[in-house]
């Protein structure tokens, strides 16, 4: 039975929060974990997603080809430069977890019944589980194929 976070998972779980409060997202939500894997390289989940080619800056630039995507989707164009406008998030206040985000947590403790600690690896497999969302969309628009990051990830955590 899982007993409690590893300390490097719970160092993205706290960067996750970080990530979407420098967005101004008033909800951590699991793009927010992906971002916060993808900058933490020495993890074993940030291993396993630099083996495919998302670093940091490839999560970053296929999450703003998502959201792109999707306004378009929507009949709305993104115009300028600059980062579209984010609801206003106090600094001291803590976010509240999205759909998303507990989903991937919850299928996290999923993929780590029998092992004592939630890695990253564990919170990485719980982000791949989502066959619609942000995330899954962003990962087509990489170009990487999610069946087969998330059996990379299994073959880490097994090894």
């Amino acid at each position: 039975m899982v007993t409690r976070l590893a300390p490097e998972a719970r160092t993205l779980i706290a960067t996750a929060e970080q990530e979407a409060r420098s967005t101004r997202s008033p909800y951590v939500e699991a793009e927010h974990l992906l971002l916060a894997m993808s900058s933490a390289p020495v993890t074993d989940a940030g291993q396993v997603l630099a083996s495919v080619g998302l670093t940091r800056d490839a999560v970053e630039h296929a999450l703003d080809q998502e959201f792109a995507a999707s306004l378009a989707a929507a009949g709305v164009s993104v115009a300028g430069d600059g980062p579209a406008p984010a609801a206003g998030v106090g600094s001291a206040r803590r976010l509240r977890l999205g759909a998303s985000f507990k989903a991937a947590l919850e299928r996290s403790v999923v993929a780590a019944s029998g092992s004592r600690q939630i890695r990253p690896t564990h919170l990485l497999l719980g982000v791949l589980g989502a066959q619609v969302g942000t995330v899954p969309r962003a990962l087509q628009l990489a170009g990487v194929d999610q069946a087969e990051l998330a059996t990379l990830t299994r073959e880490s955590l097994a090894g």
